[in-house]
């Protein structure tokens, strides 16, 4: 179907103003003729503003939005002129009579006009009301090609950085492809969360294997953190999940995390393209294919620090597995696997902050320090600051927090003295 737009609705706008304002006079009188003029006069009307509609429905099927515009101003100039006629014609007859069979027709088929005219109308406000929902996706449209238009600016600014054109970020499907792609603000924020996660996830099999072995979690705690008054009983877990990632992170800052590197060409490219490889491994079989890489070598050390012989002796009865890891091996044990998950995700964070350039930045949080909501995330949430209270500081840190670019990914931190709603 051909769509006559924007121009026919001038031709038939114009056509009608011709025939509209003299018979309107002529209409006073009441002959059978005159009666006659009128009700063709409205038919005419009818057909125009069903040709109209049929445009607006056209217009939908592909969407044009501006022959949508187009068809909707002839729909209701159409509407209009149907109007008016409806007026004019309840002016010179308030009250009409049917004299003659020949009337009684005429005054059907305008009751029937008219109740046509109602059901136009209401077709009418449903495309208009179609019309300001497809317009409001569109400007949601707009908005995600600005958002991302602006992500591929900063990208182009990284990539630049780097040494690395668009056009080749864009043709390769090899790995350097990936490389520009993936690295992301959004990637890192995943990967710290994931690190977080896997903090809390070890340190549950750790503290029931202490508990089984009839270790003292109290004291124990307060080894780690002494003094610190905890809300809740519960709560104490939380300096264990401080002991193992300060444990975790030493040497976080340092470009080879404290380990002899396997070559010496270790560039932002390597480091990230081992973070794309590792993440999708079980960290038992890549320790296994090459128990003898730095991961596999930091797993080793960390295992070491993270789990004291005393703590092991007291699990198992004796330092069988301890002896087998500093000898290089990496024991099929539940406890030993629960920890290269953990090694993982700290190893994963390592090699994905040392990819940005500048190197995003690892800051920590002091116990004593006033809480700031700038730097800070509580990890009880519940907590209530009650009037002439101090203001809460805190009792360990939980998480260390990051600086990438200009946004702070806050440090995670536990609050001493704090009470919590009931």
């Amino acid at each position: 179907m051909r769509h006559s737009g924007a121009k026919d609705t001038q031709v038939r706008e114009s056509s009608y103003q011709k025939v509209h304002p003299q018979p309107m006079e002529e209409a006073t009188n009441q002959s059978p003729e005159a009666m006659e003029a009128l009700v063709s006069r409205i038919f005419t009307n009818i057909s125009s503003l069903k040709s109209a509609y049929i445009q607006l429905q056209a217009a939908h099927t592909p969407y044009y939005p501006d022959k949508i515009q187009a068809a909707d101003k002839l729909v209701i100039s159409e509407l209009k002129n149907l109007s008016e006629l409806k007026h004019f014609y309840r002016e010179h007859n308030p009250k009409p009579v049917c004299v003659s069979p020949q009337d009684s027709r005429l005054a059907a088929e305008i009751q029937e006009q008219q109740s046509l005219l109602k059901t136009y109308e209401v077709m009418v406000k449903n495309f208009q009301s179609e019309i300001q929902n497809k317009d409001s996706e569109i400007v949601q449209l707009e908005q995600q090609i600005q958002d991302s238009s602006q992500k591929r600016v900063k990208l182009e600014k990284n990539l630049k950085l780097r040494g690395l054109s668009t056009k080749e970020s864009e043709g390769s499907h090899g790995e350097m492809g990936q490389f520009s792609v993936d690295l992301s603000p959004e990637l890192f924020i995943s990967a710290v969360e994931a690190a977080s996660r896997a903090i809390h996830d070890f340190s549950k099999p750790l503290i029931n294997m202490m508990k089984a072995a009839g270790w003292d979690l109290d004291a124990a705690a307060n080894s780690i953190e002494p003094n610190i008054v905890y809300a809740k009983r519960a709560h104490k877990k939380y300096a264990f999940e401080s002991h193992i990632c300060q444990i975790m992170f030493i040497g976080f800052q340092d470009e080879c995390f404290g380990m002899k590197p396997d070559n010496q060409a270790e560039t932002k490219e390597s480091l990230y393209q081992e973070y794309l490889s590792l993440r999708e491994m079980d960290p038992l079989d890549a320790v296994g294919q090459n128990p003898d890489s730095m991961f596999g070598k930091f797993c080793q050390r960390k295992y070491l620090d993270v789990v004291h012989q005393k703590m092991e002796a007291s699990f198992f009865g004796n330092l069988d597995q301890r002896n087998y890891i500093v000898g290089g091996g990496h024991p099929r044990t539940a406890l030993y696997q629960a920890f290269l998950k953990l090694a993982k995700m700290i190893w994963l964070l390592h090699r994905l902050v040392h990819s940005f350039d500048p190197p995003v930045k690892i800051f920590q949080v002091k116990r004593g320090n006033e809480f700031s909501e700038v730097y800070m995330d509580s990890v009880v949430k519940d907590f209530v600051v009650e009037d002439g209270d101090e203001k809460p500081k805190v009792g360990v840190m939980v998480m260390p927090g990051f600086w990438i670019g200009g946004s702070i990914i806050q440090s995670q931190v536990y609050l001493t003295g704090i009470k919590v709603a009931e």
